[in-house]
């Protein structure tokens, strides 16, 4: 059984899926299925947080494998742990952690380069939660605006980070240094926006290194802040230049990048 469905589930169906219960976290029990010796299931993310079976407190070990409930789970489809907040589609369990691991409806993390902020999410929240966790960031109002790195010559990785305002959305523009092997750095330019993947396509922004006689462009849709940067930057989706290129167009350390964000037409 393979594809996506988004129709209405049978009561039926909705019986079926619920023996997948796991009784400690409420998520499906998914193949490879584990019972314990009276053949009770519980999935496989609690079972190595376990010593014991938490229906009848008999042995988890040694592992029995529970066949006929794996082909049973591979002829229905389950719905995306996502359902409470929006998510219609149902799943074959093969399909369920790819598809979960993008789906529109599951929260937004903070969008700030680098794993130091953990908060996640409603996308109605995450401008509050920048606004009051991360007060440093600046916003410029305006489709065309200067984003100015200042100190690009600090060693290591660094981050900066800026928001633009305009067409009554907020984008957030993010220059990232990387140290790629010992003594060479790369500059990752990117926009996003603070909103959906479907949003975001209705933009386009273009950043521009100028001065001394040369000019550096790129264009591109912004990212959702749903995808973030870091597979933007490590398929190089982005605006890529070495320390060489960055000093050609720096005044005394600093890096000025203009940044203009414009609508697509349907």
């Amino acid at each position: 059984g393979g594809g996506g469905g988004a129709g209405p589930v049978s009561p039926q169906h909705h019986e079926l899926t619920s023996l997948f219960e796991c009784p400690v976290c409420f998520d499906y029990v998914l193949p490879p299925i584990l019972q314990c010796q009276a053949g009770h299931l519980v999935c496989n993310q609690c079972r190595q947080k376990l010593s014991c079976c938490p229906t009848c407190r008999g042995a988890l070990t040694p592992s029995i494998r529970n066949l006929a409930m794996e082909k049973v789970a591979s002829a229905v489809l389950f719905p995306c742990k996502y359902a409470t907040t929006g998510c219609s589609l149902t799943l074959h369990h093969t399909e369920k952690p790819e598809h979960e691991d993008i789906c529109e409806y599951r929260p937004y993390s903070c969008p700030c380069p680098g794993a130091s902020c953990k908060w996640q999410g409603s996308l109605e929240a995450v401008m509050s939660h920048l606004m009051h966790a991360h007060k440093s960031i600046t916003t410029l109002q305006g489709e065309d605006i200067v984003f100015l790195a200042t100190d690009i010559n600090l060693p290591g990785a660094v981050d900066w980070v800026m928001m633009q305002s305009c067409f009554g959305h907020h984008f957030m523009l993010v220059l990232e240094k990387q140290e790629k092997y010992e003594g060479h750095q790369q500059f990752f330019a990117i926009v996003l926006l603070i909103g959906t993947r479907k949003q975001a396509e209705n933009f386009a922004y273009r950043l521009e290194l100028n001065g001394n006689r040369r000019r550096l462009t790129w264009e591109a849709t912004p990212r959702s802040i749903h995808d973030g940067v870091a597979a933007a930057i490590m398929n190089s989706d982005c605006l890529v230049f070495d320390t060489a290129i960055a000093h050609l167009f720096a005044d005394n350390g600093n890096l000025g990048i203009n940044v203009t964000i414009s609508t697509c037409c349907p």
